[in-house]
């Protein structure tokens, strides 16, 4: 792996910048030699206050965070691809390129509307740029370890710049942007942001565990596929599998759940809609039940690990304690509180409550014990 620090003007960052995001195609600049925006990447994010603290930040001279680029292989006459400082640099390139105004000692200032020497107080102004180069893994590496600066990058970001192609362009389009086809279809069942890669990273961790893959590994395998339809169809299976089975009604319970490791694993399932519907609605009034997201877990293994079955309060274990005054209705031996545990006499699974008439406790060899049989 190599890593170099280089000092690069905004004048020459800025020259031959050119914004074509609206038709897909990134944005560049430093002659059209960096891709400032490259397709795998995020949209701008930044608000008017960061974007005007960037400018700031360069008026008054005082140090801007370091930026990371990758060197590429030149295809296209692209040299070098930003990893990180794509906010920063589109703050700087777009007031250079008279896209917005702010005030500056007092008055409102385009870059038009300034002076030779106030143009060049900006132009001459020095960032700090690492360039790195070397294989996959080490760059991986590297980006997984370093402490970006601003605003970081997710882990899917950095896999992203790691197997950029056409393969991750044309998921990104389904995939990573506000409004995106993957975010109408599957935002009810979905949690995250689709511009952040949550949703192209949750696609990818899905189907990764149905061909037995890493995130890594899937992504190695199809980086250089002209179309990413496996992905897109995957995905679409396992969003109408979720709505064919349990609908739209628990939009907040459902939101988040491992929906596509659940489709690996029960899409054969013979269980009906109706069916389902009786217990999730059974399951949801239950107050002993405190995790209601594990329902839809719950519902086909039936294991209450899932459900999160409210324990007994401290109130309560005192009471039957007392009680059975410290004797353990099992073994017949008498513990201190603190070597005891509760324990529902009647199970939750055979419609047993979390109630004090319900609790007996027990010490902790007998309930071990008990609970292993």
């Amino acid at each position: 792996m190599k890593i170099e620090l280089h000092e690069i003007r905004v004048r020459e960052l800025c020259a031959g910048y050119n914004d074509l995001s609206i038709q897909e195609e990134g944005i560049v600049g430093y002659g059209g030699r960096l891709n400032i925006r490259p397709k795998y990447q995020r949209e701008f994010v930044y608000d008017e206050k960061k974007r005007n603290a960037v400018m700031d930040t360069v008026w008054q001279n005082f140090p801007l965070n370091v930026m990371y680029w990758v060197k590429t292989d030149g295809a296209d006459g692209i040299e070098y691809e930003l990893l990180d400082g794509q906010q920063r640099t589109i703050s700087i390139c777009s007031f250079i390129a008279g896209e917005y105004m702010m005030l500056f000692d007092g008055n409102l200032l385009g870059f038009s509307n300034m002076t030779e020497e106030q143009q060049n107080r900006i132009l001459d102004y020095k960032l700090q740029i690492y360039i790195c180069e070397g294989t996959d893994e080490e760059k991986l590496k590297w980006f997984q370890t370093i402490n970006i600066a601003g605003e970081k990058l997710t882990d899917q970001e950095i896999r992203n710049a790691i197997y950029s192609g056409s393969w991750v362009t044309q998921a990104k389009r389904r995939f990573s942007k506000s409004g995106c086809v993957a975010y109408k279809i599957g935002s009810d069942y979905m949690s995250g942001s689709p511009i952040r890669q949550d949703y192209f990273e949750k696609a990818l961790k899905w189907i990764g565990d149905a061909q037995r893959l890493t995130i890594e590994q899937y992504m190695a395998q199809h980086q250089h596929d002209t179309d990413a339809d496996q992905i897109w169809q995957y995905y679409q299976d396992v969003i109408h599998w979720v709505e064919k089975l349990f609908g739209r009604k628990y939009k907040k319970e459902m939101k988040g759940v491992e929906w596509g490791l659940l489709y690996n694993q029960y899409r054969d399932t013979t269980l009906t809609a109706t069916s389902i519907g009786l217990e999730v609605a059974y399951l949801m009034q239950d107050s002993d039940v405190q995790k209601k997201s594990g329902i839809f877990h719950y519902i086909f293994d039936h294991d209450i690990r899932h459900l999160g079955i409210r324990a007994f309060d401290d109130n309560t274990k005192r009471e039957v304690y007392e009680r059975q005054a410290g004797i353990c209705p099992i073994c017949g031996k008498h513990f201190e509180i603190e070597q005891m545990e509760a324990d529902h006499i009647t199970p939750w699974v055979e419609g047993g409550r979390t109630v004090a008439s319900n609790c007996q406790m027990l010490c902790r060899d007998c309930n071990r014990r008990k609970s292993s049989k």
